[in-house]
This record gives structure tokens, sequence and C-alpha cells, in this order.
């Protein structure tokens, strides 16, 4: 069937999914949210934030937006505002991909860059707390505020969970990342109204504060907070899977390896599934699906540079790690 659009919102494959047991031997779906003009899952939460403040009167022609970002939601972002004729502002750090920052400035985003983290609350803290300066400053900036915003979850309550129940009505357990919360939360809350019976098991990076542990340095942007996202609700959470650096790099490119070109919020949700069910005793006679954010095309000078990985986790990850028939 022939689509053709007007506006780079309109175009989402939701129904697409990646048999991962031959990868990983395990029966797992990945769901992928990336095939979109944003390339990530982000582009759903960025155009229900936008519309929910068209609603609300609080966005009008010649707005300006601003938020916190670590990458794919700034490029989420920047399409959406660039689509609605909003002006945009990205706070992000130095962790940011180059790729994903030179793609919000073409779309004419205008991108600060935060260099020093916060003492408490990291390159999050320092970013909200630069946000918040830029809001004091300037009366036409709105800031979305994804970390608190319940449209931010409200986006994946409406689609992204309603997609998976359709697709796998008999779904067992959900894997889900947890950055901001939006994608997790909106199908926590979900599952649990229609489904209960499905186990939503979240995905977090070893150094996140996220579900209460001490923070740590943390390289690949995506999963994980140095703040407490202020939407997330651990009660309706099942369970908390904790994935290491190192492990989100050797499933990119495990999952490489088969062709799969994969961002590091995708390794750390797979590599957590597979954790958690080897774990668990989880058997075959078990359906799981877990949700791929977004692509590798951003990470090639980062999660697929052996440069990178050598100069950020020394001895730990080796390139020989990840391929041993080198």
């Amino acid at each position: 069937m022939t689509a053709i659009i007007s506006n780079p919102l309109d175009f989402n494959v939701d129904d697409l999914y990646v048999d991962l047991c031959p990868t990983i031997g395990r029966r797992v779906f990945l769901k992928c949210e990336g095939f979109n003009f944003a390339g990530s899952i982000k582009l759903k939460a960025a155009a229900e934030m936008i519309a929910a403040k068209e609603r609300s009167g609080d966005l009008s022609p010649g707005s300006t937006l601003i938020e916190s970002s670590s990458g794919n939601m700034g490029v989420a972002l920047s399409i959406a505002a660039a689509s609605r004729g909003y002006r945009f502002v990205c706070v992000t750090d130095s962790r940011c991909n180059r790729a994903a920052r030179r793609l919000m400035e073409t779309l004419g985003t205008e991108v600060h860059v935060i260099t020093e983290p916060d003492p408490e609350g990291g390159f999050l803290g320092a970013r909200l707390a630069h946000v918040r300066r830029l809001v004091n400053s300037n009366a036409g900036y709105l800031w979305l505020n994804q970390y608190s915003n319940e449209s931010n979850w409200m986006a994946h309550y409406r689609t992204t969970a309603p997609e998976i129940a359709k697709a796998f009505p008999e779904i067992d357990i959900l894997f889900v990342g947890a950055g901001t919360t939006g994608t997790l939360m909106g199908c926590a809350h979900y599952f649990r109204e229609n489904l209960p019976a499905v186990k939503v098991v979240a995905v977090d990076t070893v150094g996140s504060v996220s579900f209460g542990r001490p923070a740590g340095r943390r390289l690949i942007p995506g999963l994980g907070t140095s703040v407490r996202p202020g939407i997330l609700d651990p009660s309706i959470v099942d369970d908390i899977v904790y994935v290491s650096e190192p492990d989100t790099v050797r499933m990119c490119h495990q999952l490489s390896g088969r062709g799969f070109l994969f961002g590091g919020s995708t390794g750390t949700v797979v590599s957590g599934a597979a954790t958690w069910l080897e774990t668990n005793g989880i058997g075959d006679d078990v359906l799981s699906v877990a949700i791929s954010p977004d692509f590798g095309g951003n990470y090639l000078e980062t999660i697929y540079d052996d440069e990178w990985l050598a100069r950020s986790f020394g001895s730990k990850l080796l390139p020989a790690e990840l391929d041993p028939a080198r």
C-alpha cells in the first residue's frame, strides 16, 4: 500500500519485531521503534507532549520550546518543532553523540552542550539547572520537562503498549528500558489495567539512581539517570534488572554480528532481558517482548569504534573481547 504524508510525525512503523532466539537463545521478540524520521521511540512522546501543550493553549506560532536530552529526545523534538513551526533549544551534555548533535543543528535546533557534571546530580542535574536558568531569563521559553510530563508516558499508554498487546495477546513478560521512564510507565500502567498477568521488568543501567541505587559513571547516553524522574512510580514495576555498560556494548556487537545495528539503549534492554530470563530459569514456554528504542547509526563513533571502546573501558572491554576471531 502506498503511503503519502506531509508531516514527518505521521510516519512510524509500529508492527515490526525481531526474533531474538537465534541471537540470545531465548524466546524474546524485539519491538523495533526506530523506523521513523527521528530514528527512535522518542518521536511518540515528543509528538504527544507538543500536542498536549497545543491543546492547552500554552503553545502558539513562534513559541520556543526547550528541553534537556542526552540525544534521542532532542532529535525527536527537533523534528517535531520544525514540522510545527516552533523554535527549539536543546540542552545536552558532552556524552551526546556528535551525529545526534549535528542532526539537531541541521534541523534548526540551538544546542547547548554542558561539559561539567553537577557534583550531586551529575550531567542531568547540570543540564536541568541550565534549562531553569534559560527559562527564567527568557519569558517566551516553554519547558516541556519530559521527566515530569505525564504526556511522556501517556504516549506509550495510548500507542506502544496496546500495539504489543495486539501483536502478542499471549505475552507473559515485557522488558522496557528505564531512561526518563516514559515508555516504562506508559506500558506498566497499560498492562496493570488491561492485562495484569503480564510481568513488566524494568531494565536500568549500572550507575543510574532511578530505583535508588548510588550514582556511578555512565558513558553511553540513553538509559539511566542521575536524577530520579518525577513520573516514575516503582510500585507498578514487577522487577528491575541492571546492566553494566560493558555488557551493553557486548550485546550491541553480538546483534551487529547478525546484521542488526542497534543503539546503546537497545543493547542494554536485550542484555537485561537475556540476563533476567537466565537468572530466573525461564523456559521456552514463556513468551517475552522487549522494546528496542533506537538504531545504531548515531553510535558509530562510540559503541562501534574500537578506539573509543579502548579509551573508555580499557582492559574491561578490549575490542578483541567482542570478536574472538580477531
